[in-house]
């Protein structure tokens, strides 16, 4: 089984995880498992990877400041609202419920699972 796909379904089994899904880095495709339409999946997946891009810019922009300030390179996003979080590590996101998961055990368990990716492909 490909890693992605094995972290998709690993993810999506947790409590309060609304959906999860990975996006190309190029940006032609992604695949979401979860409780999202298709246009709503689709424009998550356009929204994380570019999300992650910005992070990307101003992390370098930050360590230009700061030279080896030990923020690169990033290794993803959290993005956390009133109903949910978004989180994001190497090229996979997750949307998740804030009163029934819990963002420390997703966020630790995506950084075992995705913390080896290359950041050059990102």
């Amino acid at each position: 089984m490909e890693k992605s796909v094995s972290v998709l379904l690993e993810l999506s089994g947790k409590p309060g995880v609304i959906a999860v899904g990975e996006y190309s880095y190029r940006g032609d495709r992604f695949s979401v498992k979860g409780e999202l339409s298709d246009e709503m999946a689709r424009m998550a997946s356009i929204m994380c990877r570019t999300t992650t891009m910005s992070e990307h810019m101003q992390a370098r922009i930050l360590d230009s400041f700061c030279p080896d300030c030990g923020i690169l390179p990033p290794q993803g996003w959290i993005v956390r609202g009133p109903m949910f979080t978004v989180c994001n590590i190497a090229n996979v996101f997750c949307f998740l419920d804030n009163n029934t998961g819990s963002l420390n055990e997703i966020v630790a368990q995506m950084r075992e699972l995705l913390g080896d990716t290359d950041p050059k492909l990102i």
